[in-house]
């Protein structure tokens, strides 16, 4: 397995991860923090830490994406440059056994001028 598919498989999975943090979150408040106890006051910060744990968890999700996808790239690059010197490794080799011939045109015949 190449390295870029490996940051691949792990955009994947980090994608996937940061769409679910989103989708539990509800910005009226209604999301999964709300559904753990009714009112504010009858819990010890439950409601509040669920919020900050899902607030945390998407910068974290969002700034690992963005890393793997920046990795990804040079991975990409690296294996852009070795198959870009294998591929000059090959022409150069076969230029040099193989002779190059260029056609040659022959010349267009002078048409007669009609419009005398």
């Amino acid at each position: 397995m190449s390295t870029f598919s490996i940051f691949l498989v792990l955009i994947v999975v980090v994608a996937f991860l940061l769409v679910v943090v989103i989708m539990v979150q509800n910005p009226k408040g209604g999301g999964l923090s709300s559904s753990f106890g009714g009112g504010g006051s009858q819990q010890v910060g439950g409601v509040k830490k669920t919020s900050d744990f899902l607030d945390k968890s998407t910068w974290a999700l969002a700034t690992l994406l963005l890393v793997l996808i920046l990795l990804s790239n040079i991975a990409i690059g690296n294996t852009d440059n070795i198959q870009e010197s294998k591929a000059l490794d090959l022409e150069s080799s076969s230029t040099t056994s193989q002779p190059i011939t260029i056609p040659t045109k022959s010349p267009v015949p002078q048409t007669e001028n009609l419009d005398q």
